[in-house]
């Protein structure tokens, strides 16, 4: 029976096609061009239920876009998750055993733990490792403007900004349930080139999420000279003039999940501004949950209320 809390806007698409790939690894696929330049990697499905980053990867596919310089990596994550995707009930398909966005440590991956998971995230280790710039495109729970998670080293805002959109520019931690793709390896050390992106395109279903992922998934490329403007005008191509005045949100906290029972004394659904200190906006057990300062952003409240999982998390305007 259809659940009509669900509005599935969008058509997950057929990645079949793209499952020999031709890196060894399923469903990555790597171009190569003659002149020099860094590699790009773009993934999506890191959620199987987070379908827009299958639709943008499938539409430069069907382009037939090839790197002017340096080599493009398109791959999909979590293709088994995918695989049970069902638009009655999309939220089921996030994943099979638990979240491939909280694996990426070496402890994690060269551990003895075994999970649908991990053995993705393993055999995808080397295909992440290759790049130089990584772009990982997600969505959200909520029907709120786009996110870009940028991480807190300077060389991720810088391309953030380089890339142009979306409007809003998140700088985070992560997660002390694991740490994200994003923040693996040279990505998260400020002594290394390696760049990495996650894009929170908007609400998972929602048709604006898919044109989201594909203009940012463009510029991203552009950006970093893989393809010029032209190249991808079949898609639509980039409307660099129309590019947003960014804003930046500093992360301070997550507020991870404690107890059995958490609840938020409003229904929030991110990006709300509280604006005095000390105001009560959940309770974990019988702990109060405040706010650590006035004008505290509210960002990315969760449905999935879990102990140990990210209840939401607290950040400030900082620009």
């Amino acid at each position: 029976m259809s659940d009509l809390r669900f509005n599935v806007e969008l058509t997950p698409p057929d990645i079949a096609p793209y499952r020999a790939g031709n890196t060894g690894v399923e469903y990555v696929t790597t171009l190569a061009a003659r002149e020099a330049g860094p590699h790009a990697v773009v993934l999506g499905l890191t959620h199987g239920n987070e379908i827009c980053g299958a639709i943008a990867i499938d539409r430069l596919f069907r382009a037939d876009i090839r790197p002017r310089r340096g080599t493009l990596t398109l791959g999909f994550n979590n293709v088994a998750a995918y695989s049970e995707f069902d638009a009655r009930y999309p939220i089921a398909s996030r994943y099979i055993d638990e979240d491939f966005n909280r694996l990426w440590s070496p402890a994690t991956l060269d551990g003895p733990r075994r999970s649908s998971e991990l053995e993705r995230a393993r055999t995808l280790r080397p295909i992440v490792d290759a790049a130089d710039y990584l772009l990982d495109l997600h969505s959200m729970q909520y029907t709120t403007p786009p996110l870009m998670l940028a991480g807190l080293l300077p060389k991720s805002r810088d391309l953030a900004r380089r890339v142009g959109i979306p409007e809003l520019i998140m700088c985070d931690a992560g997660h002390a349930a694991g740490p994200r793709m994003r923040d693996y390896g040279g990505f998260g050390d400020p002594a290394s080139p390696k760049t990495a992106l996650l894009i929170e395109a908007g609400q998972h279903w929602e048709k604006r999420a898919a044109e989201v992922a594909t203009d940012v998934m463009l510029r991203f490329l552009v950006a970093l000279g893989t393809v010029d403007r032209d190249d991808v005008a079949a898609l639509g191509g980039p409307d660099f003039a129309a590019s947003p005045r960014q804003r930046v949100i500093e992360v301070t906290e997550a507020v991870t999940i404690t107890s059995d029972r958490f609840e938020f004394v409003e229904n929030y659904v991110g990006l709300e501004v509280i604006a005095k200190q000390g105001s009560v906006i959940g309770h974990d057990g019988d702990k109060e949950v405040l706010t650590p300062y006035d004008n505290c952003v509210l960002i990315m409240p969760s449905r999935r209320l879990v102990r140990g999982q990210t209840a939401v998390r607290l950040g400030r305007y900082i620009d």
